[in-house]
């Protein structure tokens, strides 16, 4: 097999894995903190040992790089927190739908990091997720446990956005691998003051379970992001990554027996269409990305 194919398929497993980290939301029987907080324990061992392996040390170049590491790894913990509790209100369907909202909103707010003016479309594209949102919101107040999970998903999506926007800007020249090596040491420090008792009582069980999610779903994908990036362009894997929602929604289906509703899968389309469209479209706008 090629090189090139056999990096788009590893692209497409990376994808999957990233999509079935919302599985977890459901099937670890703990808080969205304390699975944010296993899960970066673990993840950041694993991704620290994958440096040692491949020659490379978690030395960053400067200290401006380690307060931006900081600030970033702040956004993390915050980001990856409440896209569990998304998923723990609304389900995981509903819950993807409304984190996927941040192609759109990364576009929308660039201009306050970038000089890149807003197009019509751009607006268009907003209207289309917002009918999108719509249509997974049961009702209007907060009171229903669905469209409290919108909100808090559609709030990840807004620090999911910063997130990405301050890392192209003052991150990007490291690589994935030890980027999130130093997000996840943050994620620790952050939120190991806030780590409950049902975290260290854990069964043994839900401790694999934490250990699975870690490693094979947060460090082993960014890990092959880094790999299938030599014989793929980051378009790409921007176009693949669209398709994390269908994936998490399938594995949802096939193995919780979770099932969207009609509404739910409308509303799906129209939100991955819009976010499909401006990935196409920004990608665009960074034709000198190397990648």
């Amino acid at each position: 097999m090629n090189p090139v194919k056999r990096s788009l398929i590893t692209l497409h497993l990376t994808v999957v894995l990233l999509g079935g980290t919302a599985l977890f939301s459901q099937i670890i029987p703990l808080s969205a903190t304390d699975i944010t907080l296993g899960r970066s324990v673990f993840a950041c061992l694993a991704l620290v040992l994958f440096l040692r392996l491949s020659g490379e040390t978690l030395r960053l170049n400067n200290r401006r790089d380690y307060i931006v590491a900081a600030g970033l790894g702040a956004l993390m913990a915050l980001h990856w927190t409440t896209y569990f509790a998304a998923m723990q209100y609304a389900g995981v369907s509903v819950g993807m739908i409304a984190l996927f909202t941040f192609p759109v909103i990364t576009v929308l707010i660039e201009p306050l990091f970038e000089r890149i003016r807003l197009v019509w479309q751009d607006f268009f594209s907003a209207v289309t997720v917002f009918i999108g949102i719509a249509l997974i919101v049961p009702e209007g107040s907060l009171n229903n446990e669905v469209t409290l999970g919108v909100a808090i998903g559609v709030g990840s999506a807004c620090l999911y956005s910063f997130r990405n926007l301050i890392h192209r800007q003052h991150f990007a020249h490291y690589s994935g691998a030890k980027a999130m090596a130093w997000q996840t040491l943050v994620v620790c420090v952050c939120l190991l003051p806030t780590g409950s008792v049902a975290l260290t009582d854990a069964s043994s069980s839900t401790f694999w379970l934490l250990v699975l999610l870690g490693t094979v779903f947060t460090a082993l994908p960014h890990a092959l992001i880094a790999s299938a990036l030599i014989h793929l362009r980051a378009k790409t894997f921007s176009l693949i990554a669209c398709m994390q929602p269908l994936y998490g929604v399938v594995l949802a289906v096939l193995l919780l027996e979770e099932y969207p509703s009609w509404k739910t899968v409308i509303g799906g389309l129209l939100v991955t269409s819009a976010s499909i469209y401006e990935t196409i479209n920004t990608q665009k706008l960074h034709r000198k990305d190397p990648l």
